[in-house]
């Protein structure tokens, strides 16, 4: 499979500025000249392996964060704006883009966010008639997108949420019972804990300090819910604080990352980070095994499993996504190389899209990106039972993966035979960015293609792609 070289510029400039070093002095240090330190923060020669053991050993970097992903979500990222009809002519090469990303970090935020505001003012002028005489009718982010960044870009790890949740589950949760010291903590607040027979998961009324959590629920939901409300009234100092960082523009956005926060504390506190990650390899990442060992669901795992991205104590970097039965993303997360469309469905190549065929089943599969990089992807159904009979079911599948070179740590690899290259299937991120010539699926031709059109023939696709 594909390897690349390390090209860490922009983290080398970074760790210079945060321990105050000229380039001489910072040369010195990791033992190279000051040419080639210039050479590698401008990105024109990569990161020698002797650089990186100095970096660890004078500095104490943690080595696996001078390649956290962010350059390759970036340029997913641009390479999606930019293949937005309203830039005509060819698409930047790769390689100008990798450029940017590595180099210009800032910038390419800049402009990702640019094109942002620019698809949602165009959104709302084709819808003007509902939009005029309304006071909010002025141009201003979505508040679900600017959260959804939000977390994308801060590797779908926080830091001091986890810590805090990971303190509660081992300080309050000694039992190991973590649903009884969730409503023992709650009790010492004054609250009382009811379970009813109604639709709502959970219903929590301040002035009677009454929480009320759905008997319907699965076991594993309460419990959940339960966290998010201890999250929610022993943890909210630390939660604004964290919101305050993020500076978020709306009123809108900030409560929307706040239950974000919370959820992301229940789902730390149910499956705390030390022991979670010793269990997750100790079982090679059975997701089954996990969900009965925490008493957490299956989606649950799936999603913890993609935060352990913790400096000095990293898992496998995974990718976590859940999708609904038209395709589109309604969860997103990757700490590896492989990033997702911002905007409409997956791959139909992807097997996630077959897991609502066979509802209660693991489907194994080997991928290959357009960029001849390897995974290994598990998907699976995740609906939601309605509870009682008219109810509408939601319906939901996921899917979680790694690049292959992880393999090994997977139960899920066993009997997969990855030596054989036509054992990848070819899958892309999005149609309009995908460069492969002769997909069936393929549902628009792709922007950097140049197109032939011949009205005597028609093969799988009404043209082909030069």
């Amino acid at each position: 499979m594909a390897t690349q070289k390390l090209y860490a510029g922009a983290k080398l400039r970074e760790v210079r500025t945060r321990v105050q070093l000229t380039q001489k002095d910072f040369a010195a240090k990791l033992g190279v000249s000051l040419p080639y330190l210039n050479q590698m923060e401008n990105n024109n020669r990569p990161v020698s392996t002797a650089v990186v053991l100095s970096l660890a050993g004078e500095f104490g970097i943690d080595v696996t964060e001078l390649s956290t992903g962010d350059g390759e979500r970036l340029v997913s990222d641009m390479r999606e704006a930019l293949a937005d009809p309203v830039f005509a002519g060819d698409m930047p090469p790769i390689a100008d883009l990798r450029l940017a990303a590595s180099n210009a970090p800032t910038l390419a935020r800049a402009f990702i966010e640019l094109h942002n505001s620019y698809r949602q003012t165009h959104e709302r002028l084709a819808s003007l008639d509902e939009a005029l005489g309304r006071e909010d009718a002025r141009a201003r982010p979505s508040p679900w997108e600017e959260v959804r960044d939000f977390f994308h870009y801060c590797d779908n790890y926080i830091d001091p949420v986890d810590r805090a949740a990971e303190h509660f589950a081992t300080d309050q949760g000694r039992s190991g019972n973590i649903r009884l010291a969730a409503v023992s903590t709650l009790g010492t607040e004054g609250i009382t804990v009811a379970f009813e027979d109604t639709d709502r998961l959970r219903s929590y009324v301040p002035s009677t300090k009454k929480l009320t959590i759905s008997l319907r629920a699965a076991p594993e939901t309460q419990t959940f819910q339960l966290l998010l409300q201890v999250a929610l009234i022993k943890q909210n100092a630390l939660l604004e604080a964290t919101l305050d960082l993020a500076r978020f523009q709306t009123q809108e956005a900030r409560a929307i990352a706040k239950i974000g926060l919370a959820n992301y504390f229940a789902g730390a506190a149910l499956m705390p980070y030390a022991t979670f990650l010793q269990s997750a390899q100790d079982s090679r990442h059975d997701v089954e095994w996990l969900a009965g060992r925490f008493g957490a669901s299956i989606e649950q795992v799936a999603h913890r499993l993609a935060t352990m991205q913790r400096p000095g104590a990293k898992g496998i970097p995974f990718f976590f996504v859940r999708v609904d039965q038209a395709g589109t993303i309604t969860k997103r997360h990757s700490a590896t190389r492989l990033q997702f469309a911002r905007f409409g469905g997956a791959c139909p190549l992807w097997n996630v899209h077959r897991a609502f065929e066979q509802p209660g089943q693991f489907l194994r599969q080997l991928a290959e990106t357009p960029d001849g990089v390897g995974y290994i992807n598990l998907a699976r159904d995740v609906s939601k039972p309605a509870g009682r009979y008219g109810a509408p079911v939601r319906r939901f599948a996921i899917a979680l993966g790694c690049e292959v070179a992880h393999a090994g740590a997977l139960v899920y690899a066993d009997g997969l035979d990855l030596g054989r290259t036509d054992a990848f299937e070819p899958i892309g991120i999005s149609c309009r960015i995908c460069e492969r010539k002769t997909c069936h699926q393929r549902s628009v031709p792709p922007l950097e293609r140049k197109l032939t059109i011949d009205t005597d023939l028609r093969d799988v696709l009404p043209y082909t792609v030069d």
